[in-house]
């Protein structure tokens, strides 16, 4: 083979195909790095982002049935939503699931916290901003992340279902990604289960009143997204979708 020749890998993982060219030098070419350093802000993030995507895969990769666990970093510990987070996650830890969070304060802390009680996998995924930028207590693995999009692959990647109480922007960012990971069939179809149905009714009615209506999706879209009033129905929509370990 000679400088230019080029052997192409495909690869498949997480559903994705990839093609990877390597170029083969030729036995006169002077020797040169295996990997060259970033040269370019892009390639720093490229790295980066490899780098965040390796770490996660290789921490979670013995991970079997797990439950993601979404809602404010805001709430406390006196809301009746950490209340009931916290038991959800107790109950589906001591059905055998992992739950894994944001790793942060408030509904996440409930979540992790309830794990604890179980004696489940308690599983964090924090990530710097200004309302996470500690740890809680209740965590047996901790990964970090810099960037929201390589958190979101190890969410969806590990996940056999996902539930979402009252939160903000980043709530409702990680609820429309894996809606819309689902609709395209980039994940396949598992609960969406929301928590506190009176919180999250304005937004169904808008969806199916205005999105629906004016045929943005599909009744189908729709009806992915789905409320449940207590823990034991909470838990029930994930356990009869998912099955017990």
């Amino acid at each position: 083979m000679g400088a230019r020749d080029v052997i192409l890998v495909f690869h498949g993982r997480l559903g994705y195909s990839q093609v990877m060219a390597f170029e083969v030098p030729a036995a006169s070419d002077p020797p040169r790095p295996l990997v060259a350093a970033p040269s370019s802000p892009d390639e720093v993030r490229a790295a980066s982002t490899r780098d965040e995507l390796e770490a996660g895969f290789e921490a979670l990769a013995g991970v079997g049935r797990a439950v993601s666990i979404f809602g404010s970093a805001r709430a406390r510990r006196d809301d009746a939503d950490y209340t009931l987070a916290r038991a959800v996650a107790e109950r589906l830890g001591g059905e055998g699931y992992a739950i894994v969070t944001g790793g942060g304060p408030g509904i996440m802390e409930a979540a992790n916290r309830g794990a604890r009680d179980a004696g489940a996998h308690s599983i964090g995924l924090p990530i710097g901003h200004p309302f996470e930028e500690t740890t809680n207590a209740y965590l047996d693995t901790v990964v970090r992340f810099r960037q929201f999009y390589t958190r979101k692959v190890m969410f969806a990647r590990y996940s056999s279902a996902f539930v979402f109480f009252p939160g903000g922007f980043g709530t409702l960012d990680e609820l429309f990604e894996i809606a819309t990971l689902i609709q395209t069939r980039n994940l396949r179809r598992m609960p969406i289960v929301l928590a506190n149905v009176g919180y999250w009714a304005p937004l169904r009615d808008w969806l199916r009143t205005t999105v629906l209506a004016e045929g943005k999706i599909s009744s189908a879209d729709a009806d992915l997204l789905a409320p449940a009033g207590d823990a034991e129905q909470i838990c029930a929509g994930v356990i009869a979708a998912t099955g017990r370990i």
